[in-house]
């Protein structure tokens, strides 16, 4: 696993954003926010990040992580991306929104009720692998 990189943490409220940062942050990584889509775009396309987390609805205006997946998923694969091996996860609770995310090219993500479950770190870990 990578300990060095940063991770953009995308349409979480405050408490749920710092319990995600402070988890990320013990994993000797680095974690920048984002509240919109369009503000995700642009820090993934930022040197060194290595993962995107994308909350299924996002705070800020109620947009729709999936199709910030979608659009992150196909950044990625852009020629030229300054990221190409950045990974992108769902944070919800639901198991077929973690499904969808699947389905649109994210890895397994976590809801946030599973913060403190070792598993979470477990597949933070293997995304960076």
């Amino acid at each position: 696993m990578s300990t060095q990189g940063k991770v953009v943490d995308i349409g979480q409220c405050d408490p749920d954003h710092g319990s995600i940062k402070r988890l990320v942050e013990s994993l000797g990584l680095t974690v920048v926010r984002a509240h919109t889509a369009d503000d995700a775009k642009k820090l993934v396309s930022q040197e060194g990040v290595v993962l995107a987390l994308v909350n299924r609805v996002f705070d800020a205006d109620g947009s729709s992580g999936m199709e910030c997946i979608t659009d992150l998923v196909s950044l990625s694969k852009a020629p030229g991306f300054a990221n190409p091996r950045m990974k992108v996860m769902l944070v919800s609770n639901y198991p077929e929104y973690q499904e969808q995310a699947l389905a649109l090219g994210a890895l397994a993500g976590f809801g946030k009720a599973a913060l403190r479950d070792p598993q979470t770190i477990d597949l933070i870990k293997a995304a960076l692998a």
